[in-house]
């Protein structure tokens, strides 16, 4: 028994090492199915060569390390060359669970694909059970078994996805025909040696075997975490930023707050009465010219009604000029336009000149669409403001 656990704590390294070394394995990869078939002949009382029994047998297994693996094999076994004639086409039945050991990739390493020719450990327990229709032994067992031996392997193919082994092994009924004590007995065992064929299924890594996974490079770990600290100070900068703008973004936020609370109480306040400051009549101009037309004098005298019939308005007189031309031109023509419109209203209809005032506004396109209409006089009652 102490034998038996050394062994397991030996597989169970050989687990721990070969697992560092291979790229990680999908729950259905490394399966395989193979069939199986030889002779046996009990260790004693026979003769070996006279008393061969053939058998047939199937196994399905996993490898879960390029060491260590598990299976589950059931031969039949047909000849009936024993002390006892079953009369039965099949005499016996064994089924078994067992480990297998890679001794090759254990003591040698795994390269990364398996070797032309390997030698594997097998061991197993199980469950046997013997058929008999014979009138003076009529009794079928059930015994408990147990199985030893070597698998010498070629692996073929370019992608060794197919496997041919020759296994010699012993295989022993611990308990005798059934009902008897549990051990390991050369009376009570019987030599094997089977030729076996199996297929590895294809894994998820696309082969149909262990890859091995790539080794660490420091250099690309440095690079790795150069990038990693760069996007951190990055992330750092940024997040600084951030705070600065939300600081921004709060100091906008209180602006706009004040100047709502100033639009609230400005719309709160009464309402100014809306008085016409810009008065209706305009005097209009010909190009470049400043003399006023006598169609124009009309304008002119509703102003003059205007401010006689209001003695405190005082009136400013605003010269305009169309763009075309240089900026100081036009600027001299507007303010004689202005100082025209004063003289008719001082000479012809006797306003004070203290109650009149001109501006030259120089040249514009804003006042009318039309760019003619801008070559103008306008008149504001300055008391209405």
């Amino acid at each position: 028994m102490k034998k038996l656990v050394l062994l397991f704590a030996a597989v169970a390294m050989a687990v721990s090492v070969s697992a560092q070394t291979v790229t990680e394995s999908k729950t259905f990869d490394n399966f395989y199915i193979g069939v199986n078939g030889g002779v046996m002949t009990k260790t004693t009382n026979h003769s070996w060569l006279n008393n061969l029994n053939s058998n047939a047998g199937l196994r399905i297994g996993r490898w879960f390390t390029p060491v260590f693996g598990l299976a589950a094999e059931s031969n039949v076994y047909f000849n009936d060359h024993n002390a006892y004639p079953s009369k039965t086409t099949v005499r016996y039945m064994n089924t078994s669970l067992i480990g297998t050991v890679n001794l090759s990739n254990w003591f040698a390493g795994y390269k990364g694909e398996p070797r032309c020719f390997e030698v594997s450990a097998v061991y197993g327990l199980g469950w046997g059970h013997v058929f008999s229709n014979a009138a003076d032994y009529n009794d079928n067992m059930n015994m408990f078994t147990s199985k030893a031996g070597l698998d010498f392997a070629f692996n073929l193919g370019k992608a060794k996805a197919w496997q041919l082994y020759v296994e010699p092994s012993m295989n022993w009924a611990l308990n005798g025909n059934g009902y008897e004590g549990v051990k390991y007995d050369i009376n009570r065992a019987m030599f094997q040696v089977n030729v076996g064929l199996v297929y590895k299924f294809k894994n998820s890594n696309g082969t149909h075997n262990f890859t091995l996974a790539s080794g660490r490079d420091q250099a690309e770990v440095d690079a790795l975490n150069a990038q990693i600290n760069s996007l951190r100070e990055q992330n750092a900068t940024l997040t600084s930023k951030d705070e600065q703008n939300q600081k921004n973004l709060s100091a906008k936020d209180a602006e706009i707050n004040n100047l709502k609370k100033a639009l609230d109480e400005c719309n709160k306040r009464p309402a100014k009465t809306a008085t016409a400051t810009n008065l209706q009549p305009t005097v209009i101009f010909r190009q470049g010219k400043s003399v006023v037309d006598p169609a124009q004098v009309a304008s002119i005298e509703l102003i003059a009604n205007y401010m006689k019939n209001h003695k405190d308005a005082n009136v400013e007189i605003k010269g305009y000029a169309s763009p075309e031309g240089s900026k100081e031109l036009n600027q001299r023509l507007s303010e004689k336009r202005a100082e025209a419109v004063k003289d008719i209203l001082v000479k012809k209809y006797k306003i004070s000149a203290n109650r009149l005032k001109t501006t030259g506004m120089g040249a514009t396109d804003k006042l009318f669409e039309q760019v003619e209409f801008n070559r103008v006089a306008t008149f504001n009652d300055s008391t209405k403001d």
